[in-house]
């Protein structure tokens, strides 16, 4: 998440799970989630089949599992958690496919661990939980930090993956609009003082008084630079959407990179085209982005129903 600032907050109902337990539950949940999420959209009931700590890489990292059919894993944005990036997202796709949501290193029920905060630890983090839970293969969904962390796994772990959602991420530092790469080196904890953000956190944090240290580790990851490199990307063989906003933050000509590496630019009339898609929504920014479930959710269900062309 770019703007701490923009977001509206969601009465987190899975807070009374205690972030220390280290069990493998099979129970059944109800989530009335009828207050507005961080992006301020009023969500409906979700069933919860499934929740726990996976032990990965040394993390205890929390999960939760809605729904039945093909898995499809949902990687939130920096500062994020489940409760207040996918509760829309988990309700409708859970309809027809098993949701495995987590949190990441740091993030929300999961506790930090003495380790960098790397697109290349958090997907191997995210491999190490499908094993975990037995699936060999998976759909991986990502917004922002989590679609970068998504072309991750796909490129270090490509037997894992079987198609990716990327939603307004990137595979550089440089992808990012000018103004965007300047703002994170100006980011401090005090901005976040009093937030959704901070509240999220601290309520269902497992080290609720260690808001300032987690949001320097972020910010430092986020201006670090990185490149997950063209040609990596480009040989992934897992398809990719690219989902984003016309004013999202991410460079339009970085977009385009993106999807002629997967993509090439061709007339689909005329000849096959690549199973990897592109979509460009207007009037639409980094945050207002996952105020369009209605619009998104149909192009991922399309995307990831699409049967692969041999």
């Amino acid at each position: 998440m770019k703007d701490g600032k923009k977001i509206l907050t969601d009465d987190a109902a899975q807070s009374a799970d205690s972030a220390e337990e280290e069990r493998h539950p099979r129970r059944t949940h109800e989530n009335n989630s009828s207050n507005p999420d961080l992006f301020g959209v009023r969500r409906g009931v979700r069933a919860r089949t499934d929740d726990g700590y996976a032990p990965v890489n040394g993390l205890k990292m929390y999960y939760e599992i809605h729904g039945k059919g093909d898995p499809v894993v949902l990687l939130h944005g920096s500062f994020m958690t489940i409760t207040n990036n996918w509760t829309g997202m988990i309700a409708q796709l859970s309809k027809s496919r098993q949701v495995i949501a987590v949190e990441m290193q740091g993030h929300g029920r999961t506790a930090d661990i003495n380790r960098d905060f790397s697109y290349e630890n958090l997907a191997d983090d995210i491999a190490a939980l499908l094993d975990y839970l037995k699936i060999k293969r998976a759909d991986v969904l990502g917004y922002s930090l989590g679609g970068g962390v998504a072309m991750q796994v796909a490129i270090h772990h490509p037997e894992k993956v079987r198609k990716v959602v990327s939603i307004s991420a990137v595979f550089r530092l440089d992808g990012l609009v000018k103004e965007a790469v300047e703002m994170f080196p100006r980011m401090e904890p005090g901005m976040f003082k009093g937030s959704p953000i901070e509240t999220e956190y601290k309520k269902l944090s497992p080290t609720p008084d260690k808001f300032e240290t987690f949001v320097k580790r972020v910010i430092q990851m986020s201006i670090r630079p990185y490149d997950f490199g063209a040609g990596k990307l480009k040989a992934t063989k897992a398809p990719i959407l690219f989902i984003h906003g016309d004013a999202d933050g991410v460079r339009l000509d970085h977009i385009s990179e993106m999807f002629r590496l997967k993509g090439d630019e061709i007339h689909g009339d005329m000849r096959p085209r690549s199973e990897s898609r592109l979509a460009i929504l207007p009037n639409t920014t980094h945050v207002t982005l996952m105020n369009k479930l209605d619009v998104i959710v149909p192009m991922v269900n399309d995307f990831l129903n699409a049967q692969h062309r041999k």
